[in-house]
């Protein structure tokens, strides 16, 4: 660790996670969910996204969830090719990568896996889910419904979660990865804003008495907006009946609905097809001219690939306090599994 200014500190790869699985384990998590978690904001974190890295722990540790007791995951119903998986109220950057996991085998084995999702909480970045599952070679597609954080086109209160939708598919290189949340502002970003004492952007969200607000915390008392108006309202709300597709209505808070799916290409194409023709594909329109000014044409994903491989050489960069409260975590024990 090295302080770079009186706020701010670096760590290596290798240090920030020791940190991020320490901290898990003193909690009370286990080798194996402690190593999950903290892999996955590990890759938020080198994937160059702070807010949704490290701090997102202490997320975590302060959920209203994490002292209740959890039950070991647990398929409530199954078929060759699905699932609709109790979460046992476990944290959800565990049990879905669990999820994604069953989904592969499925898939690899009849084509197709599709996995309900219910009783979790925290989920995090999904672009980890459907890279895990393109690449195994599979087509991959993640949704969720999530709690109320949201607002309406023209509503003063929030209704529905930030609802992200994340894809992954194989090509002859790294994984081509979608993930954006349906929200015009994500609420894990604007919690590390509440932390930090840092206005949001302009016309991302409402106060509680629905007047548009940069203060994060009469944000979190109101609502954030919709992004794109009624286009990501419109997403949102598919994703909220997938989330309902997936068991949301079972969920312990009537909320979160979890729905994974890994597809092998060749139930249309051979694989190599797919792969060979969606890099030429992605190719084809990179190489589209530009407009003056314009240095290149940015895919999606492209930029977390690059920021991930920099700062595995580089390390990262978070905040002091966000440091010294992961390094003083207390000792304390999950509830017991039932």
């Amino acid at each position: 660790m090295e302080t770079i200014a009186p706020d701010r500190v670096h760590l290596s790869a290798d240090e920030a996670r020791a940190l991020a699985v320490g901290s898990l384990k003193k909690t009370g998590y286990d080798n194996e969910q402690a190593g999950v978690i903290g892999d996955h904001v590990m890759d938020a974190a080198l994937c160059g996204y702070e807010y949704s890295g490290l701090p997102k722990l202490l997320n975590v540790f302060e959920h209203k969830n994490l002292r209740k007791p959890r039950r070991r995951l647990k398929a409530v119903h199954e078929t060759p090719v699905s699932a609709m998986i109790d979460g046992g109220n476990n944290c959800g950057m565990y049990t879905l990568m669990r999820a994604a996991e069953m989904a592969i085998a499925k898939a690899q084995q009849h084509g197709f896996g599709v996995i309900g999702l219910n009783n979790s909480w925290v989920s995090g970045r999904g672009a980890i889910y459907v890279e895990t599952i393109a690449r195994a070679g599979l087509i991959g597609i993640h949704t969720v419904s999530s709690t109320q954080h949201v607002a309406p086109p023209g509503a003063a209160k929030a209704a529905y979660g930030t609802n992200p939708l994340s894809f992954g598919f194989p090509t002859a290189g790294d994984p081509f990865v979608i993930d954006l949340g349906t929200s015009a502002f994500m609420s894990t970003d604007m919690m590390f804003r509440e932390r930090r004492g840092e206005p949001l952007p302009e016309g991302v969200a409402i106060d509680a008495q629905g007047n548009p607000t940069r203060d994060a915390k009469a944000a979190r008392a109101g609502a954030l907006l919709s992004f794109g108006g009624y286009k990501g309202f419109a997403l949102a709300m598919a994703a909220q009946a997938l989330g309902i597709f997936a068991g949301a209505g079972n969920d312990q808070e009537k909320n979160y609905g979890y729905l994974m799916m890994a597809m092998k290409p060749d139930l249309l194409m051979p694989l190599a097809d797919y792969r060979k023709q969606l890099s030429e594909t992605l190719a084809r329109i990179k190489a589209t001219p530009r407009q003056p000014g314009v240095d290149e044409i940015r895919l999606p994903g492209e930029r977390s690939l690059k920021e991930r491989a920099k700062h595995l050489r580089e390390g990262i960069v978070i905040d002091k306090f966000i440091y010294d409260a992961l390094v003083a975590v207390p000792e304390g024990k999950l509830a017991a599994y039932s």
